[in-house]
């Protein structure tokens, strides 16, 4: 059964992504619905506002609008089964838990994935995680199938919320570690280019400074270098797909073994390694990080047998 419910912004709301907004007005309400799921709403035209569709999660609200929504029942998944897969666990408590995720792992079931996903193992470890989005239990940030490293994993609904508040304020601290092409000139750098989805391609995404492009921001520092390749720290200041990916291979530096940006096979796996994680505990209400060490391959490359940041 569909049921329709009506938001109307405060004046403090102006300006507010119109995803956020709904996210919060709706977890107000007591409902467990998730970020990603309202944005697959409002693409899906569940979203009006003078009865028009909104098309666009990122759409600025104004003080005039008036938001309609049909809440539709999401069904849980009867296909997500617990399975026996190997996990770092880095920090456990009531609320939360901070994994260390290994490379060549999908992290949540979608696109004929079931099976052998971070979420099946997720199932098999924990006795409880949030269930915001039935099918991606526990999920609040994802990272690359080939991209390793530290995550948080909400255990409740509550924790879940306040967790995605942070993500989607960028007020979480997020550092990553790469590898990347040729000797990287500068030490450090800005990289302040718009990202956009590729029409020709729709799994890829490229910098492009049309209207419609999605502000993005990276800060890169230069660790070592050789005449073929160099270690850098990537500091996002957006959380955009495939960001850090997309913004080396623009300026001429692509992350060693990144086949869809390209095509480079110099490495075994994508060398990009999610460091550094903090955030303010859900419960708690006090800032926390956690690391994952920098992976043994990416120091051998180098000759190394330690780097300390």
């Amino acid at each position: 059964m569909k049921e329709e419910m009506v938001f109307k912004p405060n004046p403090e709301e102006k300006g507010m992504r119109v995803d956020l907004f709904l996210f919060r007005r709706i977890s107000e309400q007591k409902l467990s619905i998730s970020r990603s799921t309202i944005q697959r709403w409002i693409r899906e035209g569940k979203v009006y506002t003078k009865d028009l569709v909104l098309l666009k999660p990122h759409y600025k609200v104004k003080e005039t609008d008036e938001f309609k929504v049909i809440l539709a029942e999401e069904k849980k998944s009867s296909s997500l089964l617990p399975e026996n897969i190997p996990l770092k666990i880095i920090y456990e408590d009531q609320d939360i838990a901070v994994i260390d995720k290994p490379a060549g792992l999908v992290v949540h079931p979608g696109a004929g994935i079931s099976q052998y996903t971070l979420v099946n193992a997720l199932l098999y470890h924990f006795k409880e995680l949030s269930c915001i989005d039935p099918r991606r239990p526990g999920i609040v940030h994802r990272l690359d199938k080939d991209t390793s490293g530290v995550m948080v994993i909400a255990k409740n609904d509550t924790a879940h919320r306040n967790l995605a508040v942070q993500f989607a304020q960028h007020s979480v601290k997020k550092e990553y570690i790469a590898i990347v092409k040729g000797c990287v000139e500068f030490d450090e750098d800005l990289l302040d280019l718009p990202l956009k989805r590729d029409s020709h391609d729709r799994e890829r995404q490229k910098v492009d400074f049309s209207e419609d492009a999605r502000y993005a921001k990276t800060e890169y520092k230069t660790l070592v270098r050789n005449p073929h390749a160099s270690l850098i720290k990537l500091i996002p200041f957006t959380g955009r797909t495939h960001q850090l990916r997309v913004h080396l291979a623009f300026i001429g530096y692509p992350i060693l073994g990144d086949k869809k940006y390209s095509k480079d096979r110099t490495f075994s796996r994508l060398a990009l390694h999610a460091y550094l994680l903090g955030f303010i505990h859900p419960k708690k209400n006090k800032f926390i990080e956690f690391i994952s060490d920098i992976p043994k391959e990416f120091l051998d490359y180098f000759g190394l047998k330690d780097l300390k940041l």
